[in-house]
């Protein structure tokens, strides 16, 4: 099944694969290349990725995947992100500098002409809104991006953008990519539907199993071979072990046995309602 994102005229799976923590780090390449056949074989056309995901090694990655594989084109939509690029001042942010040659080294590592979707992995605060929105303009005028949209955005900065863009005759964005799952709603649910009906602008979720979380394989503590137990990743551990977490924790058991009930997983049944829409 494929849906338009947001009000543009691009078709897209109603499921996507995505490249976080996974590809180039805790995956082997030939894994990533059997999920991502697995996938497109079974009709996902969206994969997404980040400048900053394994520091580059995922659009890599998935850029020697693709060329493997020869699929055309044309049949598939990359998303990448740019915010965090590298530890210079001006290797981060929203900067015209950074967006143009921060899409410009994605492009390289993943061997593309252009991705289809470029996203600003959150706001910049220190970059001024119209130039946020020239440069992505500019990306697109220039043939590297086709459509341009913002992750982890407010609907306030959002607006902004729009009205941005629709005062200077330049591109706005036509979509929002954010968390959605059974802990993670509101946004989703009540503040982009919203956005959608005023300016069009689409919704792209990430994290449907609450970074695992919903599988249970975090209902008797951290697994050695889990995300919770890599370097970096300390973070997700403690929001395990926190209270707020056992509580949902707590909960997820619940959510198994009314998967139980249904005959599939509690990952297929979170899965399958995020795609309708709609959280029992």
């Amino acid at each position: 099944m494929q849906r338009n994102l947001g009000k543009s005229g691009l078709r897209v799976s109603c499921l996507g694969l995505g490249t976080w923590v996974t590809f180039g780090s805790q995956i082997s390449d030939e894994m990533a290349e059997n999920l991502m056949t697995l996938a497109y074989e079974n009709g996902v056309n969206l994969f997404d990725t980040a400048e900053v995901y394994a520091s580059g090694r995922a659009e890599i990655t998935l850029g020697n995947i693709i060329k493997k594989k020869g699929w055309r084109r044309s049949s598939f939509v990359i998303t990448t992100k740019i915010y965090w690029g590298g530890q210079a001042e001006t290797e981060r942010g929203l900067s015209r500098k950074h967006i143009i040659e921060g899409l410009r080294g994605s492009l390289l590592r993943l061997q593309l002409d252009y991705v289809d979707l470029v996203f600003a992995n959150r706001n910049d605060v220190n970059s001024p809104m119209e130039e946020i929105v020239r440069a992505m303009t500019f990306v697109i005028n220039q043939g590297m991006a086709m459509y341009w949209g913002t992750s982890r955005w407010s609907s306030m900065e959002i607006m902004e953008a729009y009205s941005v863009a629709r005062q200077f005759n330049l591109i706005p964005p036509v979509c929002e990519q954010a968390e959605y799952h059974y802990f993670q709603r509101d946004k989703v649910e009540v503040q982009l539907p919203e956005l959608y009906h005023k300016i069009g602008v689409g919704a792209m979720t990430w994290s449907p199993l609450a970074c695992g979380l919903i599988t249970g394989k975090y209902s008797d503590g951290v697994p050695e071979c889990s995300r919770a137990a890599m370097k970096g990743y300390q973070w997700l551990k403690e929001r395990v072990n926190s209270e707020e977490g056992r509580r949902q924790l707590a909960k997820i058991k619940e959510l198994h046995l009314l998967a139980d009930r249904l005959g599939c997983t509690a990952a297929q049944l979170a899965i399958g309602t995020m795609t309708q829409g709609l959280i029992l």
